[in-house]
């Protein structure tokens, strides 16, 4: 009940300061300007969401993966190691590692993707490994004396108990890939990026808004439908949430 209360009243600030913002570029002037950039907007949204979504894709179908890979008993040894390789994708700035990206692939969506897909993969995998180790033994303790075989107890115990956990790493890789989707601009990504960049360049707030306020938005969005996807998908046994 505290939960819920909490999140209402998040939500009611939200939407007041969404408002109060609304009133500000009203007043400022900037709120037509902004609109006029209706039809960049459109089609560069679409552009960003593509990126967004190869990239993320991509990610999880290779993160959860090594995450439960690094986990098994055969490769716990070197998970350590695997993760600081996984790391580093984070600790390279993000400028460098675009310009790293595009040295090898050229410019455009291909290098793109690939910068996005490493600086996404480490929630992912991070959480996988966290969510797996986070399941109680006795539970696979009792999976295993009622005669499962390993694969019987990964995806029957282990997963089912582990996917909030992972779902809440892919909850934030993904809000991050969103964000930074307009650096791929940089590099002939194409995006929102365009606006925000070009209206930097000519010193234009309203191009630089009309880029920058979508941006916030999906983030805010895709963060608001993977929450409600983790709050109702997990069971409540498993679900701190409900």
């Amino acid at each position: 009940m505290a939960a819920t209360g909490l999140q209402s009243a998040f939500r009611l600030l939200l939407l007041a300061a969404v408002f109060a913002f609304g009133a500000y570029l009203q007043a400022r002037g900037l709120l037509p300007a902004i609109l006029g950039h209706g039809k960049d907007v459109l089609y560069l949204i679409r552009q960003h969401l593509a990126l967004a979504a190869v990239s993320g894709a991509i990610a999880i179908a290779v993160g959860i993966p090594l995450g439960v890979l690094l986990t098994r008993p055969r490769f716990e040894g070197v998970a350590d190691a695997v993760t600081q390789v996984v790391n580093l994708g984070t600790t390279i700035p993000t400028l460098a590692l675009l310009a790293i990206s595009m040295s090898f692939l050229g410019i455009g969506s291909p290098p793109a993707i690939f910068a996005l897909f490493v600086l996404t993969l480490l929630p992912i995998v991070l959480n996988t490994i966290a969510g797996l180790r986070s399941v109680p033994q006795p539970l696979i303790e009792a999976a295993r004396g009622m005669g499962m075989t390993p694969r019987q107890i990964l995806f029957r115990v282990e997963l089912p108990n582990a996917v909030f956990v992972i779902l809440a790493g892919i909850r934030t890789a993904l809000a991050i890939n969103i964000g930074t989707v307009p650096l791929a601009f940089l590099i002939g990504g194409g995006g929102l990026g365009e606006l925000i960049f070009t209206g930097i360049d000519l010193m234009e707030p309203s191009m630089l808004l009309a880029g920058a306020i979508p941006t916030a938005l999906l983030a805010i969005f895709v963060d608001f439908m993977i929450g409600q996807i983790q709050f109702w998908l997990v069971p409540k046994g498993v679900n701190p949430l409900r």
